[in-house]
């Protein structure tokens, strides 16, 4: 897999979180790394955007996320 995202729609902030443990679950049995998923959910403002473009910006998302987590990846 090169550069997966997954991209959800109408979905609850709880379906969400439950759709990207399994989506991590399911990869980590065929051997992908988990973290290496991006994933993203509709705004007012992506929903018009072309699919190349949000796969982009999702991607640039995910990879400045990755070198600078929240809290210094520390865990609250």
């Amino acid at each position: 897999m090169e550069n997966p995202v997954v991209f959800m729609h109408g979905f609850t902030h709880e379906q969400m979180l439950a759709i990207m443990r399994a989506v991590k679950a399911a990869v980590k049995e065929m051997g992908v790394d988990p973290q290496s998923i991006a994933f993203s959910s509709s705004t007012p403002t992506n929903l018009e955007w072309k699919v190349k473009d949000l796969i982009a910006e999702v991607r640039d998302e995910h990879e400045y996320m990755k070198k600078n987590p929240p809290n210094g990846g520390r865990v609250v």
